[in-house]
């Protein structure tokens, strides 16, 4: 059996990049499971998706523990632990990272035992949760590197699952998926397929003893109101919304209201976004009627602080020698 893992952050087309694979391995004759594994609103988050792949039917199920490939969309989420990109891996496993980097650069950083391949970047874009077709991209390289796949059948595969979005995002989508097939060549079918696990290997997990506390101790801290304030869901963010005071027509309850998770408050009728809850989903600016609400990439916003930070503590400095 088969077993990819594709890693990647909302808006990417991880979903649509298993889709496409499983798709691709039906027609090729194979029994198919594909499904992404994320929650809502997860736009610039990391997420996966998984297809499994097998001539004989498939009785498992759930999460890819042990894969035989992983693709990963975006290289930033190699050092994000939680995003769970390395889980798993052992000699046996291909791993297959689109970033401009070399291979011996990441094999180094990353010490792993098994194969590392590169598939080679594409332009830069400051929106790291709207790089262009990379859903596609990686579906075509994974299926080179398979070997069961041919040309015309990934091809065929992409025509049906992306119909509805239109001929041009077919097209652009194919184009790129045929030419990450074809950069894949000299490794066509270097990926093996995994051993069946059977049931009757399995383990389960040693038991865990939690001591019980004290309803006094424990009830703050399990029921207690108010404490996700704590939960910095904006360290998560690759984009920010940033809003243009000049344009804004104060039409607060507008952006407050439909910000899914409440990260807007309002003082004296003017709407202020609470960066440390802001996950960047965007949404305020998709709905904002004067449109004054602007994306801005969080790593030249952080530029941005980080220089009026020093200029500020320079000025300050100055003053006081003055």
């Amino acid at each position: 059996m088969y077993r990819i893992r594709i890693h990647g952050r909302g808006g990417q087309g991880i979903k649509m990049a298993s889709r496409v694979l499983g798709s691709a391995l039906f027609h090729a004759g194979f029994n198919v499971q594909d499904a992404p594994k994320y929650g809502a609103e997860r736009r610039g988050a990391p997420i996966f998706s998984y297809v499994r792949a097998a001539r004989a039917p498939i009785n498992e199920r759930g999460t890819i523990y042990n894969p035989d490939l992983v693709v990963v969309a975006d290289d930033t989420l190699l050092a994000v632990p939680a995003a769970g990109t390395l889980l798993g891996l052992d000699a046996h496993t291909v791993v297959l990272v689109n970033s401009h980097q070399s291979a011996d650069t990441w094999r180094q950083r990353l010490n792993i035992d098994g194969s590392l391949l590169i598939l080679p970047a594409g332009t830069e874009t400051e929106d790291r949760a709207a790089l262009p077709h990379i859903g596609a991209t990686c579906a075509g390289a994974a299926a080179c590197l398979l070997g069961v796949i041919d040309r015309d059948v990934l091809a065929k595969a992409i025509d049906e699952e992306l119909a509805e979005l239109g001929p041009d995002t077919v097209t652009k989508n194919r184009t790129n998926a045929l030419a990450a097939f074809d950069a894949m060549a000299d490794q066509r079918g270097c990926v093996e397929e995994g051993a069946a696990i059977a049931a009757t290997d399995y383990v389960p997990p040693e038991w865990v003893e939690m001591p019980l506390d004290a309803a006094r101790v424990s009830a703050p801290i399990i029921r207690a109101s108010g404490n996700s304030v704590e939960v910095r869901t904006g360290l998560w963010r690759t984009i920010r919304p940033v809003i243009d005071y000049d344009h804004c027509k104060h039409c607060w309850w507008v952006c407050s209201t439909l910000c899914p998770d409440s990260a807007i408050t309002v003082t004296d009728n003017t709407p202020i976004i609470d960066y440390d809850h802001c996950k960047g989903c965007m949404v305020c600016a998709g709905v904002c009627p004067p449109h004054a609400i602007a994306g801005e990439p969080e790593y030249l916003a952080q530029q941005r602080e980080t220089s009026l930070t020093e200029r500020e503590g320079t000025d300050a400095t100055d003053t006081a020698d003055r």
